[in-house]
């Protein structure tokens, strides 16, 4: 049967024909989607039109309305007809009795209604007071009457909609946001509600309204689709219900799934959840353009007064090389030239989360359009990058899924799109596989001052769970997988086998120590050899913890936290055991015949002396291997000074001056040739330019001398710097850690500070140990990402290691200086 007969059927039988057509049209086998939807409304339309013109024949200045859902020709197999019967207010009685005779027949047939009477100034009137009833009113659709009185309402309430836009738009938020906080996130509930929760059908009429207020609109790639989607979920779950309820709940999702053709309901609610990601992220841009034109509007008048008169520019702060900050959004800048920078994507991404900003659409899509694949391995910058975006903490979530729905995640870690909008069927886990990883990662974060090697937690916090994209133990298939993600991204083999054996072991610890006795010399003993150094122990102590924080609320506790704690300590005690106790703690440093030159060079002309040399790239057809270790990032400079104070705080500060970013560093006293006087420091530098090029060496020299002269202000010149760019919220880091390692040498003392790294943070380093009166020996700084792992070996005057006390007030009185 066609529609056209179905629709006849139904004005030819009255009620029982529309129910008997409406039964027909839902139980179709072929129809389903969209044409159901639209000939449903249809088959509806006509039936109502038909009560109209038999219950008023002779009526004018009435009409009937659909609005809402039904406005919009969605009809769910259980909706409700949400109707208004339109009138000039001429014959109040005759209306009155025609809306009788057009609710009555729909109750009757025991259809939900949603109704209302009124003229068009009553409607204009009521849809100023309350916001549903507005948005309602402008999916108006005419049904029945004086086609006139409708489309004068429907351009009047556009007409509101649009002049009141700055006040009601910012109502219309608030309202999304609540509903947000009472139902949850449509794309991590188990058993969502498809049209209340955050990304459902809801937010999708909102953006309609939006779109409707000629203020903003949001962005369209995807969203008609996304909202096809969820509307053909919610008609499987009327159908298969029998109900008119709009929360999936689990056991109705096998029969919704087979309903929709569908394999199993994990594939149903990884479609629900990828259609909700859609909907929340075009939620997510779409209002922050309104409240960015919001903004501008009043802030226009001001500055036109000002000015007078003229558009003002945008104001433009640089953020990284190619990304700025403009209107509160991380956005390319103009010299940007993403199709000859593959790491463009990543160096944003972590600027943006960096400097607490969301990463604007236009940029997201243009390196998606435009950007050049990563080649393999990756550049070392990339793997940084990669490691600073996941150590930003909180925004790293909203600019990740800035990267995710353009599909840049997934190109640059292929092995992500197993694990994407995966459900987890365990009342534990609050989040999909893939948010459950990201979100181990901002917890991870928090514990980057306890590890040696931050840039190993946070990928490992990444990757942890990787394997359950695959069929079995998804820690045994996440080694694997982590293993050649590791090898991808550009870690040596060194240190691929450790994120391995995290991702393999990643339960061992809370398993263990919540399932075995840990009196148990043999329990104690399984784990150490498990983890086998007390290196991958300290990490794996902090992924422990991650993982669980990020699990929820009920996978960790203070009792579990504990019981961690005492099987950490008991397999720590047991891998230092194993170490000699006559054990070198460091080898003989190898002098090149360059650093020997300069030293000699140093000594001659008693000042500093330097060279820059760029990393270069290997030439194009070169099949040898490369060598083993990590490849170096940036430029590398060498320094050779004649010792005297100040030397760290000097080179550091210059080096900032310049904006060169340190990424690796050591400092030594460098023994010189027989016959040869003086002394010597050594300073063998990895440095990266922020922005642009690296400065001319002789420039370098100079400042560096003027520095260590006292001619050169660094700290006013740092201070002068920062104040002339605005201050940004950025991210919260954890507050620095600084400790001393009594037992790791004979000679010194091992002060060791872990910190988020900072413009001019070595400087305040050096120049609060030179402040305290200590000698250093030699210092051992990296980089990992945004953090900081410093080592710096320092002596007493006299050249004899501190005295316990000392040591602490020192490290006590550094601490307190970074965290000012």
């Amino acid at each position: 049967m066609t529609s056209t007969d179905v629709r006849d059927e139904a004005e030819d039988s009255g009620p029982s024909g529309y129910a008997a057509a409406r039964l027909r049209l839902l139980t179709e086998g072929a129809r389903s989607g969209p044409p159901r939807r639209a000939a449903l409304s249809g088959l509806t339309d006509d039936w109502l039109a038909g009560l109209f013109t038999a219950a008023a024949p002779g009526l004018r200045g009435a009409s009937l309305i659909a609005v809402g859902g039904y406005g919009r020709g969605e009809l769910s197999p259980r909706s409700d007809l949400d109707l208004v019967l339109l009138h000039d207010g001429s014959d109040p009685e005759a209306v009155a009795a025609l809306a009788d005779r057009l609710w009555y027949p729909v109750w009757d047939l025991g259809l939900a209604l949603d109704h209302s009477v009124r003229t068009p100034a009553e409607a204009r009137r009521t849809a100023g007071e309350d916001l549903k009833v507005q948005l309602g009113l402008l999916d108006a659709r005419h049904l029945a009457g004086d086609l006139g009185l409708t489309a004068a309402l429907r351009t009047t309430v556009l007409a509101d909609w649009r002049n009141q836009a700055p006040r009601r738009l910012p109502e219309l938020q608030e309202l999304c946001a609540e509903r947000a906080e009472r139902q949850g996130e449509l794309q991590y509930l188990l058993e969502p509600d498809l049209k209340e929760a955050r990304g459902g059908l809801r937010d999708a009429t909102a953006l309609r309204a939006v779109a409707a207020s000629w203020l903003a609109d949001a962005p369209r790639e995807g969203l008609d689709d996304a909202r096809r989607r969820l509307l053909d979920v919610r008609d499987a779950l009327h159908l298969a219900t029998g109900r008119a309820t709009d929360r999936l709940a689990l056991q109705e999702q096998d029969q919704v799934a087979a309903e929709l053709g569908l394999l199993d309901a994990d594939t149903l609610l990884r479609q629900v959840y990828e259609a909700a990601r859609v909907i929340s992220y075009a939620s997510d841009v779409t209002w922050r353009e309104v409240s960015r034109v919001l903004r501008s509007r009043s802030v226009r008048p001001k500055l036109r007064a000002m000015l007078g008169g003229g558009k003002p520019v945008a104001e433009r702060s640089p953020l990284a090389e190619g990304v700025v900050e403009q209107d509160g959004e991380a956005v390319l800048a103009r010299a940007a030239r993403p199709e000859r920078d593959p790491v463009l994507p990543l160096r944003a991404a972590a600027a943006a989360a960096q400097a607490g900003l969301p990463l604007s659409l236009h940029a997201v899509r243009r390196l998606a359009a435009t950007v050049r694949p990563l080649p393999t391995p990756w550049p070392a910058e990339a793997r940084e990058q990669l490691v600073t975006l996941l150590g930003s903490g909180r925004p790293t979530v909203e600019v990740w899924e800035a990267l995710e729905a353009e599909g840049l995640i997934s190109r640059l870690l292929p092995d992500w799109e197993r694990v994407r909008c995966r459900p987890q069927r365990n009342a534990v886990h609050v989040w999909t596989v893939d948010r459950h990883l990201i979100e181990t990662a901002v917890r991870a974060s928090e514990f980057t001052r306890r590890v040696s090697r931050p840039d190993l937690l946070l990928v490992a916090a990444l990757l942890h769970d990787i394997g359950k994209g695959w069929p079995g133990d998804h820690s045994v298939a996440g080694e694997i997988i982590a293993q050649d993600v590791a090898a991808r991204i550009g870690f040596d083999r060194a240190d691929s086998a450790v994120l391995a054996a995290l991702v393999r072991h990643h339960l061992l610890l809370v398993e263990t120590a919540t399932r075995r006795d840990l009196d148990d010399p043999a329990t104690v003993a399984l784990v150490a050899r498990a983890v086998g150094t007390e290196s991958t122990l300290e990490l794996l102590h902090a992924l422990t913890e991650a993982d669980a924080l990020a699990t929820g609320p009920a996978a960790w506790s203070s009792w579990r936290g504990s019981l961690v704690a005492d099987l950490v300590r008991r397999v720590s005690a047991v891998l230092a055991g194993d170490v000699p106790e006559d054990a070198p703690a460091t080898a003989a440093a190898v002098v090149t015949a360059e650093q020997e030159r300069l030293a000699l060079e140093s000594v001659a002309t008693g000042g500093p002396v330097l060279a820059l040399r760029a990393q270069t790239e290997p030439p194009a057809g070169d099949t040898a291997e490369a060598p083993e270790g990590p490849e170096p990032l940036g430029v590398e400079l060498l320094i050779a000074v004649p010792d005297q104070p100040g030397v760290l705080p000097a080179v550091a500060g210059v080096l900032a001056v310049h904006r060169l970013t340190v990424r690796t560093a050591e400092l030594r006293a460098l023994e010189l040739p027989d016959g040869v006087e003086g002394s010597v420091l050594l300073l063998d530098w990895r440095v990266a330019a922020e922005y642009g090029s690296l400065p001319q060496a002789a420039r370098l020299r100079a400042d560096l001398v003027r520095a260590l002269d006292g001619s050169l202000d660094i700290a006013a010149r740092l201070a002068e710097r920062d104040a002339a760019y605005p201050r940004r919220r950025g991210v919260v880091a954890p507050p620095p850690r600084v400790t001393v390692h009594p037992a790791a040498s004979r000679h010194a003392t091992v002060i060791e500070v872990r910190a988020q790294d900072a413009p001019g943070l070595l400087f305040r380093i050096g120049r609060a140990l030179e402040d305290a009166g200590v000698r250093m020996r030699s210092a051992h700084v990296s980089t990992l990402g945004a953090n900081a792992v410093d080592a710096f070996y320092v002596t007493g005057p006299e050249g004899d290691p501190l005295p316990g006390e000392e040591a602490v007030a020192v490290a006590r009185k550094l601490e307190e200086t970074l965290r000012g």
